[in-house]
């Protein structure tokens, strides 16, 4: 019979089941604002700018700022809360600055939404429960509606089609598998009749 592992000693994990390194390096926050940690700075301004999505130290430094607010607690920034932000913008992977903005407005709609959930579970009268449902209700439907933003802006405007269950007929030639084609596509206007 197996025995469960001691819960106050690490257990190592499988090699394939490790997360990678991050590439985005760690930031310290202080009084003064945010600052990378990391031995050579202009090599972790690149990590951290590749990490965001944005081509230049201003955009870099402008994300990490909003970022920073974003994730306060209470009336202090939040590292742990930043950290999972960028993590989170660094696996959305945003190709470019437009991209990089709205990665940061849906990870900061996500962590409001789940900061408005934490209120409405601990609501202690009915206008607290109110409030915080109304704004968890918003969050959740603005959420979705920013990813699908992202899908549009990467596809540059154009909704994929899948097409499913088409019918050969005899003579005719298909493809077998699942096959995606942008709505770019221009169908003809007119009609053949045989």
């Amino acid at each position: 019979m197996d025995t469960p592992p001691e819960l106050n000693e690490p257990t190592a994990m499988p090699a394939s089941c490790q997360p990678k390194p991050a590439a985005a390096p760690r930031l310290i926050i202080s009084t003064s604002g945010v600052s990378i940690d990391h031995p050579d700075p202009a090599f972790a301004e690149r990590l951290m700018a590749d990490a965001l999505g944005v081509a230049d130290r201003d955009a870099m430094h402008g994300i990490l700022q909003q970022l920073l607010k974003a994730s306060v607690n209470g009336r202090q920034p939040d590292p742990a809360k930043l950290a999972f932000m960028i993590s989170m913008m660094e696996s959305i992977k945003p190709r470019d600055s437009i991209e990089a903005m709205l990665v940061a407005q849906m990870v900061s709609v996500h962590v409001l939404a789940m900061r408005s959930a934490y209120h409405l579970a601990n609501a202690e009268d009915i206008a607290q429960q109110d409030s915080a449902g109304r704004a968890l209700g918003r969050l959740v439907r603005t959420f979705p509606a920013q990813i699908e933003a992202l899908n549009r802006y990467r596809n540059k405007g154009e909704p994929a089609v899948t097409v499913q269950n088409v019918r050969v007929g005899d003579g005719g030639k298909a493809i077998v598998g699942n096959v995606t084609q942008h709505a770019s596509v221009i169908v003809s206007g007119k009609s053949q009749r045989p």
